[in-house]
């Protein structure tokens, strides 16, 4: 592979560019990833980044996050016994179960792709 150069003023500098990335946005779980790779696993991060992999690898994970919170939802849903009924006569209960069962997939979903190595 032959790397050409570009003059400026006395100096030659590589003319180096990126290869094409895709530019959909990194959801939330993309991004808790990267700052987990970032603060706790350094040279994986620096590693995926100057090989190009770090975005393909954030958007991966933040997919695979959705998909699985969408897959584990409706069973632990109706494990705790929420249903469109229990929304019509009780928001609140509805309100704080949902919010259980989001955390607890949220917390499988942590342990397995975000905080994992």
């Amino acid at each position: 592979m032959k790397l050409e150069h570009i003059k400026n003023g006395d100096y030659l500098i590589p003319n180096l560019a990126l290869s094409e990335q895709p530019t959909q946005p990194i959801g939330k779980y993309g991004r808790m990833r990267k700052t987990y790779l970032q603060e706790q696993r350094p040279a994986l991060f620096n590693s995926l980044l100057l090989s190009e992999k770090l975005y393909l690898h954030l958007l991966e994970i933040d997919q695979t996050a959705n998909e699985r919170l969408k897959r584990l939802m409706p069973p632990l849903m109706k494990a705790a016994g929420i249903t469109e009924q229990l929304k019509k006569t009780d928001q609140m209960k509805w309100v704080g179960l949902m919010n259980t069962v989001k955390t607890q997939v949220e917390e499988i979903i942590f342990a397995e792709l975000i905080y994992c190595d």
